[in-house]
């Protein structure tokens, strides 16, 4: 690698700058978040100047600085970049940088840690939407100094943020729950999570962030994390009362790994997990935007209409009888569904949960003919067809478990307790792998399969690898690498094949299955309260095409709660919509409801795939606004929500976000999903005149002065569209 010529790197897209001061020994950060314009020598100079802090009492002699690697060599007292050993020995990093690369989106540092025999290549890379993505190599040359391997304990991506942000969201949750926001003052400490789950988990942080005291949806100075990996990980926000540098604090991330997992022999390496990081002066809302943006820009991202799809598993469960399913994609076509999804319990063996995984044949008990009726139905009425696999799991009363003992990952002393009575198939084993491969191929080629549904329904705990020997070694890292390579490998054979990442609901939602799926399952709660938050804050990172968004029953299967159709409906409406239901016991007028909404879906899901997700700042936490706004401010689709009472007996108005203050609108009320009930006796006039018909109204008072919405019931909603009459300007 060549050295770069230009001492200070400035790379600028989208609003952000990222400067690096490219100096000796190490590198420093000076600068990331807002962009600072195009700097002259004479303003990097500035900028460089302005990086040294002042010397403090019982400190170091010297100002610390916040490097691109930042260590103890610093004097830096927080969470290291770098941590390991060399057989007890160099524990103490101290890199040097022996070369840089820039281009305008990407700078590439070389670093070189001479004690323990390691180079590494820091690689920060600037989306045009705004998103630095970083990604560290380490590598073991041959002829490295010391004993044995070096052990890799953890390297973390670490940026600065400054002082002001002094507030934090990130999330957890449970089945059913993913996704719950939690929020607080960023003290002097560290808030550190650490993921040991063998995947995301529905508890996963998702996206940590920071921010100025009190920022929203709309309005605030934001930054952000998301780890982009599918295995172990470890998150932190962290403040020191010395600062990191002139900077107040830091956020970092990477993969969390196991003692003894990364052991680099002369002429191995590591490549760590990407970790996405984004700024915004416009609260969460320009967070969302700019990850919505980068996803929906990737060569692979979903580029058809998403298929109105329905999936059986809370339609029939395990009843799989032929003539039944026949049924059901025969109704499914008629309300204009376009994808079925045949769920869980077609394969050998499979009548309940305890039997069967890991045996993916057809069983012909059920299924005498195959799944070759069911495929040509579907496939006849113009709809595609998925199924769902679990290839990572195996449950021991099935064929491979017993002719495969050893492809199960789990300690040479006995296997553990089982969850969901299962345990996890070791997709690293290569004769595993290539079984997996070929039974998920030939099914796909055998049915004309469309679209999988991946599941992954337990956590992986004590996931070692055993040897031939009864050696036991971590195989988190090596499972999460192989998954990948298996969904790369049977994606490079079917390039028409569509996967969806699901596990256990939502547990496993991130930007590295996310590189080689076209989308999420959220939850399996589809009790549209609880979907209203989970979409919400799923949506955070992803944007709604990547979201499946299933109607339910009128009760929840998860809750038992009962919702009204039209709040289903609606709720369903704002992702990639698709049907969780057996149609079959419907009435035709409930069938022709959903056929109302299928049409609906259809029309608008140009805007609603395509469009900027924009979420109101509402004082009633009873109350969701939420919608989809065109590119252009043209056209808009909202959503008004009510989840439970509250003591506010009026909402007052409430503005429209997203739309342009200096053009003209109309707006109407949607009715095809049907009209919600009100906890009042007149709706007010706008309301009342926007059912029966366009109304028009400026976009000044739209968005600055707002409208008063109804009072709903709980579990109520209703869809508000918005269009402009003039042309943008």
């Amino acid at each position: 690698m060549t050295r770069s010529t230009t001492r200070i790197a400035h790379l600028r897209a989208a609003g952000v700058s990222f400067v690096v001061e490219l100096r000796t020994p190490v590198p420093r950060v000076l600068h990331w978040g807002e962009d600072l314009g195009e700097l002259t020598d004479d303003g990097l100079a500035a900028l460089a100047l302005s990086a040294d802090a002042a010397s403090l009492h019982c400190a170091l002699d010297e100002p610390r600085q916040f490097t691109v690697w930042p260590t103890q060599a610093d004097g830096w007292s927080g969470t290291p970049a770098q941590e390991g050993h060399r057989a007890g020995t160099a524990t103490a990093p101290r890199v040097t940088m022996t070369g840089a690369e820039e281009s305008p989106a990407a700078l590439v540092i070389a670093l070189r840690d001479t004690d323990a025999g390691l180079d590494l290549t820091l690689t920060y890379r600037l989306d045009p939407s705004g998103v630095l993505a970083v990604r560290t190599r380490m590598s073991c040359p041959a002829g490295a100094p010391g004993p044995g391997p070096y052990d890799l304990a953890s390297t973390t991506a670490l940026l600065p943020v400054p002082n002001r942000a002094q507030e934090i969201l990130d999330f957890t949750g449970k089945w059913c729950r993913e996704r719950s926001p939690q929020r607080g003052r960023l003290a002097f400490a560290g808030h550190v999570r650490e993921v040991r789950r063998g995947r995301p988990g529905l508890d996963a942080p998702h996206l940590l962030t920071v921010g100025v005291p009190g920022f929203g949806f709309r309005t605030g100075e934001v930054w952000a994390l998301h780890v982009g990996w599918s295995g172990n990980q470890r998150w932190l926000a962290e403040r020191l009362p010395e600062g990191a540098g002139v900077h107040g604090g830091v956020l970092g991330g990477g993969e969390l790994l196991t003692p003894g997992e990364i052991r680099l022999a002369p002429g191995d390496s590591y490549t760590s997990p990407e970790c996405y990081f984004a700024w915004s002066a416009e609260g969460l809302d320009g967070l969302a935007g700019r990850f919505h943006t980068m996803l929906r820009s990737r060569p692979g991202h979903p580029s058809s209409p998403r298929p109105l799809t329905l999936n059986t598993w809370e339609a029939v469960y395990f009843d799989h009888r032929p003539e039944r399913l026949l049924a059901l994609a025969d109704d499914a076509a008629a309300v204009g569904v376009e994808r079925l999804v045949l769920d869980d319990g077609w394969f050998l063996g499979r009548r309940d949960d305890t039997a069967g995984l890991g045996d993916w044949a057809v069983d012909p008990q059920m299924w005498p003919d195959g799944l070759t009726p069911l495929a040509e139905r579907v496939h006849a009425h113009g709809m595609q067809f998925g199924l769902w696999v679990e290839p990572e799991m195996v449950n021991l009363r099935s064929r491979l478990a017993r002719e495969h003992p050893d492809w199960i990952l789990g300690p040479s002393a006995g296997l553990g307790p089982s969850s969901r009575h299962q345990y996890v198939l070791n997709v690293a084993h290569e004769e595993a792998f290539a079984y997996l491969l070929e039974s998920l191929d030939g099914l796909v080629a055998e049915y004309g399969i469309d679209y999988l549904k991946w599941d992954h329904n337990r956590e992986l705990h004590e996931a070692v690898h055993r040897d031939a020997h009864g050696g036991d070694r971590p195989g988190v890292h090596a499972q999460t690498r192989a998954l990948y390579r298996l969904m790369d490998t049977l994606r490079s054979r079917r390039p028409d094949l569509e996967i969806e990442s699901c596990s256990s609901g939502g547990g496993r939602v991130d930007l590295g299955v996310l590189a080689r799926t076209d989308r999420v399952w959220a939850s399996d709660c589809n009790d549209p309260v609880e979907r209203q938050a989970i979409q919400r804050w799923t949506g955070q990172l992803l944007p709604p095409e990547l979201i499946g968004a299933h109607v339910g029953g009128p009760r929840s299967h998860t809750t038992g709660r009962v919702a009204d159709d039209s709040f289903r409906l609606i709720t369903a409406l704002f992702g990639h919509a698709g049907i969780e239901d057996d149609l079959t016991a419907r009435t035709p007028a409930e069938r022709e409801a959903l056929t109302r909404w299928a049409a609906l879906y259809k029309e608008v899901r140009g805007l609603l795939h395509g469009g900027r997700v924009v979420r109101g700042d509402l004082a009633d936490d009873a109350t969701y606004l939420h919608g989809v706004v065109a590119p252009d401010a043209g056209a808009a689709l909202y959503c008004w929500a009510r989840t439970e009472t509250s003591v506010p007996a009026q909402s007052g108005r409430v503005p429209l976000p997203g739309l342009a203050p200096g053009r003209s609108y109309r707006v109407r009320i949607r009715t095809e999903a049907g009209l919600p009930s009100m906890h009042q006796v007149v709706a007010p006039a706008w309301y009342r005149a926007a059912v029966e018909d366009w109304v028009p109204m400026p976009g000044t008072v739209l968005t600055g002065a707002g409208l008063p919405m109804p009072t709903l019931n709980p579990g109520q909603a209703l869809l508000i569209e918005a269009a402009a009459t003039d042309t943008a300007h």
